[in-house]
């Protein structure tokens, strides 16, 4: 569990929070004990807690039971504002891909991927079919659903190597694939291949460590509103955004751009639904990421006197314009603010505190199935808990000094 924090001096740390392993049940009474034994632990108040970002389970988001609900209730017993809960934006993107079924597209690609791959005889013949002709690739890839970028990489060097897998398929294969030579087909093919690596694109944007969750949501905003366009270009045969659909379209196979409008209007519908909670703090996000520029009658009452009084500040408007999206250098601006802004101080440190996805607990999960594999059977859980903490530690810096000075001189006894 990580955990977010921003000092006086406007400098946010990110800190894995250790609790206990939990061998057991996982319900969300249990994991809230956790929480609290971890927070009394490090001696964190719990006016302090200014939100919590989940992956959706039920465990965590369930209405009376949750997590979530659980932490809403101690918050208001401890007399303290409510939390700001959200569902981990990397999560709901790749939700919202799911609604891009394509069964009939889907089915096909695995079907002859596994053909392939599955058989040793047919993967070796395949690799070196693709050898012989000098193709640019070298293998087709597993699907593997669980990830976020499998289904896009995967249909992409299918679709660049649909010829030669046509070839083999009904050479050596041993397999006739009809549907390789289908035009309606390979234009479903192409069309989820081209918006796969759209969302793939996106997904990879909302990665990393340090991201705000301002930051994060605009580039869901881009997203949606890249939908938009699409939807208007794809009636009017306009592919410029399509390479995939444009490269068959060139080729003389024709496009019927309902089904494709349809698919867009669904998948903007999914990413309208499951936003919902990111968009209830969309003015705050909004605010956070320009000030400057934010309308003072849609800001809350207790900020607009002082929202006021920064804008008119044009020696802050110059500073904030020098360091406006370089989220590095936002605390140095931060730090700046007159004692005169401290609701605005309250609401800026609030808002850097949260995260946006889950990412760094996804991370955690990778390292921790990598290091406590079936050949380490006897790693401990206090060992395990060490070796995460180092592996992801952001900046881990030795002292070099310090650790010298521990170290005995070890001095020859030889005569000379």
């Amino acid at each position: 569990m990580y955990v977010r924090g921003v000092d006086d001096k406007f400098e946010v740390t990110e800190e894995l929070l250790t609790v206990k392993p939990m061998h057991g049940q996982t319900t969300a009474q249990e994991i809230f004990q956790q929480l609290c034994d971890a927070i009394a632990d490090i001696g964190l108040p719990w006016k302090r807690f200014v939100g919590i970002t989940t992956d959706g389970a039920p465990s965590m988001t369930g209405r009376k039971n949750g997590l979530v609900a659980l932490v809403q209730r101690k918050l208001e017993e401890e007399g303290v504002e409510e939390a700001i809960a959200l569902h981990c934006i990397i999560h709901q993107q790749a939700l919202c891909s799911k609604c891009l079924k394509f069964d009939n597209v889907m089915s096909v690609v695995v079907k002859c991927i596994n053909h392939i791959r599955s058989r040793g005889l047919k993967h070796r013949q395949f690799r070196a079919f693709l050898e012989e002709i000098e193709s640019e690739y070298e293998d087709v890839l597993y699907f593997t659903e669980v990830r976020w970028l499998s289904r896009g990489n995967v249909l992409k060097r299918f679709f660049e190597l649909r010829t030669e897998l046509n070839v083999f398929m009904l050479e050596k294969g041993g397999m006739a694939v009809p549907e390789l030579s289908d035009p309606k087909w390979l234009m479903d093919l192409a069309f989820l291949v081209d918006i796969t690596q759209e969302l793939n694109a996106l997904n990879k944007k909302l990665q990393g460590q340090g991201q705000l969750v301002s930051a994060a949501y605009d580039n869901v905003k881009a997203f949606s509103t890249k939908l938009v366009l699409w939807k208007a270009q794809l009636p009017r045969k306009n592919l410029c955004h399509f390479p995939a659909c444009m490269a068959l379209m060139d080729r003389g196979t024709a496009f019927s751009s309902e089904k494709y409008v349809d698919a867009i209007v669904k998948l903007q519908e999914e990413f309208d639904q499951r936003f919902a909670d990111f968009k209830t703090h969309r003015a705050t996000f909004q605010m956070f990421a320009d000030p400057f520029s934010f309308d003072v009658e849609n800001a809350p009452g207790v900020l607009q006197m002082q929202l006021i009084d920064l804008q008119c500040n044009s020696e802050l408007k110059a500073k904030f314009r020098e360091v406006n999206g370089k989220a590095d250098k936002l605390g140095q601006f931060m730090r700046e603010l007159p004692p005169s802004f401290p609701e605005l101080s309250r609401m800026f440190k609030r808002t850097m505190c949260l995260f946006g996805s889950t990412y760094m607990c996804e991370q955690l999960f990778s390292t921790m199935n990598f290091n406590k594999s079936k050949y380490r059977s006897r790693l401990t859980d206090e060992h395990l808990q060490a070796i995460l903490r180092v592996s992801t530690a952001s900046s881990l810096k030795p002292n070099v000094a310090q650790l010298c000075e521990r170290k005995r001189c070890q001095v020859s006894t030889s005569k000379e």
